[in-house]
């Protein structure tokens, strides 16, 4: 089968297409045939080296595709049905072996390519507004990246729950993305000339000198010192990724003296380690899908144009989802 290497630490051009045999499911997995497998900033940061791993290895954990076999003692999944998944190494490929622990049922009327552009995105999406700092009717917030993939899903989702979005991104193209999500103010960040003074500035005067109930920040090093500025007195900063950069160590104090915030890190990992929770996560944005939650697939590369797919995230040249399609 045709596979996705990253050969050594770099940029997108270390990924190579590769022939590997095939690997039998073992206890506990499914063998997939994939539909299609998502491309994420993390497969990003495990490219490059900003996260540790072996080398070389096939990229990607997201995707969604058909059962084709499955290993011994599986009993809750079947030859021909229809999975997505979140975390199953190896997923820039033709087949992949999945653990049935993380395999997501895919009900009918969701197909295979949608399936892929959900579980890593939609469920990030689903905990951050429902788990991490749950929404609630009136709560304003801040959410940057507003047409990246989980900007979309996160404004909609913050809509749903009754609250109003506040969105950052770089072009018009992008900021008509975001207002059709649901964003009711839309900052294009590249026409400020200091993002630090100028956007905590602009989301004051939105929120009549208040500032947001909590910022979702996906982007990291440069926004994160404009974050912080725009929460109101007790507000929360939830940064769950650094496309932008990893954010250095900052002084505690900055929190208490800019009125007792919050800032956490969390990652879906810890969100749907739990079964129970991850099918009950996953069960619920489907449902939010059928009932027209719209999933924007921005781009679909071919599983052997991999480093342009990177390339294209990094460069924030992507909206919506990226996925490979073998």
């Amino acid at each position: 089968m045709r596979a996705v290497h990253a050969t050594e630490a770099g940029g997108p051009e270390v990924l190579t297409v590769v022939d590997l045999p095939e690997e039998p499911p073992g206890a506990g997995e499914v063998r997939v045939e994939v539909a299609a497998a998502g491309v994420n900033f993390v497969d990003t940061y495990r490219r490059s080296g900003v996260y540790p791993v072996k080398y070389p290895h096939v990229v990607g954990d997201e995707g969604a595709g058909t059962v084709v076999e499955v290993g011994e003692g599986v009993t809750e999944l079947a030859i021909g049905d229809h999975v997505a998944w979140a975390s199953a190494p190896g997923s820039y490929a033709e087949r992949v072996n999945v653990p049935v622990a993380q395999a997501i049922p895919v009900p009918a009327g969701i197909d295979h390519h949608t399936a892929a552009a959900l579980p890593l995105q939609g469920m990030t999406a689903h905990y951050l507004s429902s788990s991490t700092f749950p929404i609630s009717p009136g709560d304003v917030a801040l959410v940057h990246a507003g047409a990246g993939g989980v900007g979309l899903l996160l404004t909609q989702l913050v809509v749903r729950r009754g609250g109003r979005v506040i969105s950052t991104v770089s072009t018009e193209e992008k900021e008509l993305l975001s207002r059709d999500a649901g964003a009711e103010h839309v900052i294009r960040y590249t026409e400020l000339d200091n993002l630090t003074t100028e956007l905590p500035q602009l989301v004051r005067d939105l929120t009549g000198g208040r500032g947001v109930d909590v910022v979702y920040d996906g982007v990291g090093r440069t926004t994160f010192d404009a974050s912080l500025a725009s929460l109101r007195p007790r507000g929360m900063l939830v940064l769950f990724g650094g496309s932008s950069g990893q954010v250095p160590p900052f002084d505690l104090q900055r929190l208490n003296a800019a009125g007792s915030l919050f800032v956490t890190r969390p990652t879906l990992a810890h969100y749907i380690a739990d079964r129970a929770e991850l099918v009950w996560r996953a069960a619920d944005l489907f449902n939010a899908v059928l009932e027209g939650l719209s999933v924007r697939i921005g781009q679909e590369f071919p599983l052997t144009e991999a480093a342009a797919a990177h390339a294209a995230l990094e460069g924030r040249k992507t909206t919506g989802k990226v996925l490979l399609v073998p």
